[in-house]
């Protein structure tokens, strides 16, 4: 079995190691306004560089923050499109560091 590099987890306890794209959308779906407002994503360690927040606003749509102390970013958004906030939120993911994790090689044939 092989590493946790990051976790999602929502105000229900529900929780996902390395959640793919769909994961994050099922997830994002499942929040509602009364006891499930929002679910955070972040490294699996003890102190995590960054995390991102997806909550839930009373007047529709979502609230979507990222932080990435390491390389000073700190973004709020808003947005409706669960699809559109699984998609960025992935990408941005991945942009991420993580100590253990195999390097990804990229090469122009």
């Amino acid at each position: 079995m092989g590493s946790t590099y990051y976790r999602a987890e929502s105000e229900s306890g529900d929780h996902i190691e390395d959640p793919s794209e769909d994961a994050l959308f099922m997830l994002i779906d499942d929040l509602n306004d009364s006891d499930n407002t929002f679910v955070v994503i972040q490294p699996d360690e003890d102190d995590p560089v960054w995390f991102i927040s997806v909550a839930v606003l009373h007047e529709g749509g979502y609230e979507v923050v990222r932080r990435d102390t390491s390389r000073r970013e700190h973004d709020v958004a808003t947005a409706t499109s669960i699809d559109q906030i699984a998609r960025d939120l992935t990408i941005w993911m991945t942009a991420r560091d993580f100590p253990g994790r195999p390097i990804q090689h990229t090469s122009d044939f």
